[in-house]
């Protein structure tokens, strides 16, 4: 629905749009955002897509990436959607072109249960009191709260996750190791969205072996609305095969909460 407005009589308009794909790039149909490109001939394009396009229009080559689109960024800001996550209890509406921003830190967004064969979903805390309750007993995990540290053991053989649940904010993170052939990765996931009420997590792995000790400390812990199985290409400790001792890798943790 698009926002009211005044005229300049005093009178009150709305409007509705039949269709929200207008409101999509043309390019990569992904929801415009502010700010909206135009090249000379008026063809748009939003701004992750002007750099790979090279700032030439995908339709006529002009060049694209420095003139702004004022009367679509006004339409953008007037028409105000629900959150996806409205059937689950969210009552927020956002400009469309915000409407992704806040989907990343609703509390509301759906989760998925990390645990092998469960097509569970729900909520961030629901997450955690379902695995508790179902999960906690079959797959190999463990309990902590945050600031203290966690001595952990794992076979790289054949232990790919450990969970460990998190009792005074009631969070569930996963502990991955992913066994390549020059070493081990290692991360720590929490599954749950950004919202602002679980405030900012950080964590420090340490690993130590014949003298040797690996530090990996992470300004912040990724949230995940659902686990990955692929390796890693950033915040992880790489642990060389020449400083495991056998397939048995142990471990410091802290989770830290801010």
């Amino acid at each position: 629905m698009i926002q009211p407005s005044s005229t300049s009589e005093g009178e009150t308009r709305s409007g509705m749009l039949l269709g929200l794909d207008i409101l999509d790039c043309p390019i990569c149909s992904q929801a415009l955002t502010i700010p909206i490109f135009q090249c000379d001939n008026g063809h748009l394009a939003c701004s992750s897509c002007c750099p790979q396009l090279s700032n030439k229009c995908h339709t006529c080559d002009s060049p694209v990436g420095h003139k702004r689109c004022s009367a679509m960024e006004s339409v953008l800001e007037s028409v105000f959607v629900p959150c996806r996550n409205a059937t689950f209890g969210c009552t927020k509406n956002e400009s469309y072109g915000k409407k992704s921003i806040h989907e990343k830190v609703c509390s509301f967004s759906q989760c998925a249960c990390p645990a092998p064969d469960c097509y569970f979903t729900g909520p961030y805390n629901d997450i955690y009191n379902h695995f508790v309750d179902i999960h906690c007993h079959e797959s190999k995990s463990l309990s902590f709260e945050s600031g203290g540290s966690v001595d952990v053991q794992m076979n790289i053989a054949t232990d790919k996750i450990l969970f460990l649940m998190e009792s005074k904010k009631r969070l569930l993170f996963a502990l991955q190791c992913f066994n390549e052939p020059h070493g081990v990765h290692v991360a720590i996931r929490c599954i749950a969205p950004s919202a602002p009420e679980l405030g900012k997590l950080s964590y420090c792995l340490y690993y130590s072996m014949d003298g040797h000790t690996l530090t990996y400390k992470s300004p912040e812990v990724k949230m995940v609305l659902e686990l990955s199985s692929e390796t890693p290409q950033d915040n992880f400790l790489f642990v060389p095969h020449s400083l495991l001792s056998g397939e048995s890798l142990k471990m410091k943790i802290i989770i830290l909460s801010q």
